[in-house]
């Protein structure tokens, strides 16, 4: 299918990603969410079905949702508003793919954390800062921040992305532009923090990416998915522990108790893992959206 695709005479180019594969159709991109996972910035060799439709479908309502906040590259999710060409794809590409501006991506990923956890919470452990931030307080794990913090990362093509100080990151960019992301970064979170809140979801941190086209500059990518996101229920909920999430975390988790060393090729995901990470995206989905599969 994915070689088909790219045989027609529309498509100049296209890449595959992590978990997305990428279709350049001259001013617009198809963007096709696949059943891939990636853990630790690899790809695994199982699939998680259903999985590139949920991711697909609540990106498509925060783009929607976030118009508004920041413009963002979305057109439609509509597969009869979709170039004659890709009409024979239609099945495939029903609910797992959303048509694009293109844009000049800016090669970072911004990431801002509402809470501390993940890896801020390993570079806290280790040396009291978090993106190169000196943290003077005293904090626990999954503790809330004062105000969210703003850390951006490289975003690397192969291999790890490397977070780096927003002062290293101003020194990469215009300012006026890393000042105008930075603030839109964290007007997004603030939203959908608040709005997943009162849905019983504690948005602990997220990533971003933008692109531009000309000098407007557009949210692209994906949004506040499970992928991209750590999403806590705030039923369980309680500072100095790792509560339970509807995220990547499980699939993590279990990659850390498995002996798998990180560096040789990923091993296949057992039955029950896969299981359980497909409800627990069907479950978010739910939640967010008020829609099932």
């Amino acid at each position: 299918m994915y070689n088909e695709i790219s045989q027609l005479p529309l498509v100049q180019q296209s890449r595959q990603g992590k978990v997305r594969d990428i279709y350049d159709l001259g001013e617009t991109l198809l963007i096709v969410s696949t059943d891939r996972i990636s853990a630790f910035d690899v790809v695994f060799p199982t699939l998680i079905p259903d999985k590139g439709k949920i991711l697909n479908a609540i990106s498509v309502y925060f783009f929607n949702a976030t118009k508004d906040i920041v413009p963002n590259h979305f057109i439609t999710a509509n597969i009869s508003e979709y170039p004659v060409e890709l009409q024979p794809f239609g099945e495939y590409l029903e609910e797992r793919s959303m048509l694009v501006k293109k844009t000049r991506v800016i090669p970072f990923e911004f990431i801002v954390r509402g809470y501390l956890s993940g890896s801020a919470w390993k570079e806290y452990k280790k040396s009291n800062t978090i993106g190169g931030m000196l943290i003077a307080e005293e904090m626990q794990e999954s503790q809330k921040f004062p105000h969210p913090l703003f850390t951006p990362s490289t975003k690397a093509e192969n291999g790890h992305d490397e977070n780096i100080s927003y002062r290293e990151f101003m020194s990469r960019m215009d300012e006026s532009l890393a000042v105008y992301i930075k603030d839109k970064s964290l007007e997004l979170y603030s939203y959908a923090h608040d709005l997943l809140l009162k849905k019983g979801i504690i948005l602990a941190d997220t990533k971003f990416e933008f692109g531009t086209i000309g000098s407007e500059v557009l949210l692209i990518d994906e949004l506040f998915t499970p992928d991209s996101s750590r999403l806590w229920s705030l039923e369980d909920y309680e500072m100095g522990k790792s509560p339970k999430s509807y995220d990547k975390q499980f699939i993590r988790d279990y990659l850390e108790n498995s002996g798998w060393d990180k560096q040789s090729p990923p091993p296949p995901l057992p039955e029950e893992v896969i299981e359980q990470t497909r409800q627990k995206y069907l479950t978010i989905l739910k939640i967010i959206t008020g829609k099932e599969l």
